[in-house]
């Protein structure tokens, strides 16, 4: 499994392979990010790496399985894999774009939907639903929930965002 940024659903989507059997390798350009992996995971089987052309595409060639996960810091995320790089992919390997809500990075990246969520492309399987969580709405709910209520009570004890700033 390749998987393109080192974020939060980059490390879920790790955490998620490996526990399926799989080696991973993980690119990003954001050293801290890989490090931060790489020591929270401690995992034999994840491979971490900065993004350039040659390893990125000797590691997509092998892949079953290559998973967009990357934001752009600035609107529309780059595209990090060419078209040429995919039409050299494994026959029946999936692409997984999660980063198609800014773009994809992937360059064959369509949007999709839930009713009809893949396509092929070069006999490859596309998968880019934008907003995947609204999938499982009251598991991404109870999430955001988790994360904000903590936040919202320091505020409240605070009395006002001004003291919980500073």
């Amino acid at each position: 499994v390749v998987i393109i940024g080192a974020g939060t659903v980059a490390e879920y989507a790790a955490r998620t392979a490996i526990g399926l059997g799989a080696e991973v390798k993980v690119f990003d350009n954001h050293i801290y990010k890989l490090r931060r992996l790489k020591e929270q995971m401690a995992e034999p089987n994840l491979y971490t790496s900065t993004i350039d052309n040659t390893t990125l595409g000797d590691a997509l060639m092998r892949a079953d399985v290559s998973i967009g996960a990357l934001r752009g810091e600035k609107g529309r995320t780059p595209f990090m894999v060419s078209e040429d790089t995919i039409a050299q992919m494994k026959p029946n390997s999936v692409i997984i774009d999660v980063s198609i809500d800014q773009g994809g990075c992937f360059e064959t990246s369509e949007v999709t939907n839930h009713i009809e969520p893949t396509f092929r492309k070069y006999d490859i399987i596309h998968y880019c639903v934008p907003n995947i969580a609204s999938r499982v709405a009251r598991t991404a709910t109870v999430a955001i929930s988790n994360i904000f209520t903590p936040l919202l009570i320091q505020l409240a004890d605070l009395g006002s965002i001004d003291e919980m700033i500073s």
